[in-house]
């Protein structure tokens, strides 16, 4: 698993990205489940970590456009 970041979301509690793996990782704060997101490029994890809302991106660019599993 990658380091992961804390950041300012009321829904996300930590986000990690493995740029070899191209693996996004993602602990939601509520659940405390982490999922993964694959094959995600880069530039997409610095658009997220960028985003003033970390959950709305999530759920518009990410949910609908790649697989996910849950750790």
């Amino acid at each position: 698993m990658p380091d992961m970041q804390y950041v300012d979301s009321s829904n996300i509690e930590a986000i990690g990205y493995d740029a070899a793996s191209q693996e996004l990782h993602v602990r939601f704060l509520k659940s405390g489940e982490t999922y993964v997101y694959y094959a995600v490029e880069e530039w997409v994890f610095v658009e997220l970590m960028q985003s003033d809302s970390k959950g709305k991106y999530l759920n518009a660019n990410i949910k609908p456009n790649y697989q996910a599993g849950k750790l």
